[in-house]
């Protein structure tokens, strides 16, 4: 389980999560929404030990996630942006993942970079986008990780490869009871794959609820509700 209690950061003189609240059970799909400029990537850097926190606590399975080598070996995060060693080549990822993640799983690597037609020999500094991202997730994926941390996933990726991804995730949760947390602001996608969601607005999560409870209301609608106009589809 990941819990974030009472959690609070500021930059310079302006708050950015100001007692920010969030659980999320072990095997769950959690979406975190909100508008620009919320807090939603900032939660994500904490999750994944990049940040850390004025005050509160940020655990996954009751440890603290700050300077917690053990943990990280079982927390994977593709962020919005991807970036990799400069002039490296995919299979030279592939031996630095492989060097740190015990979990590693060659076979997977082989099947996904094929599905994806990624070449394990290009140079990814000449990759587009959308390839830098599917070869960031092809690396996550092979790690086999128990948390998996995504900032705006899908941005970048055409429909077919989106569908692909979101097979791979969902297998995993079902198959494994990884965890999966997302933050986007497509709430058509996450009306697809979450099982849980969380609102954050300035800082401060201001609804959180397994959807299972809230059915038949959709994620759209309960956005719509919070913020009017909603968010939009993308």
């Amino acid at each position: 389980m990941i819990r974030l209690e009472n959690l609070c950061k500021s930059y310079s003189s302006k708050k950015v999560l100001d007692d920010f609240n969030m659980t999320v059970p072990k095997g769950a799909v959690y979406g975190l929404m909100g508008l620009n400029g919320a807090g939603k990537t900032t939660v994500m850097k904490h999750l994944a030990g990049f940040l850390v926190q004025d005050s509160g606590t940020v655990t996954i399975n009751n440890q603290p996630v700050v300077d917690n080598e053990e943990l990280k070996n079982r927390v994977l995060v593709i962020p919005d942006e991807v970036f990799f060693f400069r002039g490296y080549r995919l299979k030279e990822m592939r031996g630095y993942y492989k060097n740190i993640y015990k979990n590693w799983n060659d076979s997977r690597f082989e099947e996904m970079t094929r599905e994806f037609d990624l070449d394990v020999g290009g140079n990814l500094g000449k990759f587009s986008r959308g390839m830098k991202k599917q070869a960031a997730f092809c690396l996550a994926m092979s790690a086999m990780p128990d948390y998996l941390i995504l900032d705006e996933p899908i941005d970048g990726l055409d429909p077919v490869a989106r569908k692909k991804l979101w097979r791979y995730i969902m297998g995993d949760v079902a198959e494994r009871e990884m965890t999966v947390v997302i933050s986007s602001h497509n709430a058509r996608e996450m009306e697809d794959v979450c099982n849980y969601i969380g609102i954050i607005h300035n800082g401060k999560m201001i609804f959180e609820a397994d959807l299972l409870d809230m059915a038949p209301v959709t994620i759209s609608e309960i956005f719509a509700e919070k913020f009017e106009g909603g968010m939009g589809n993308d």
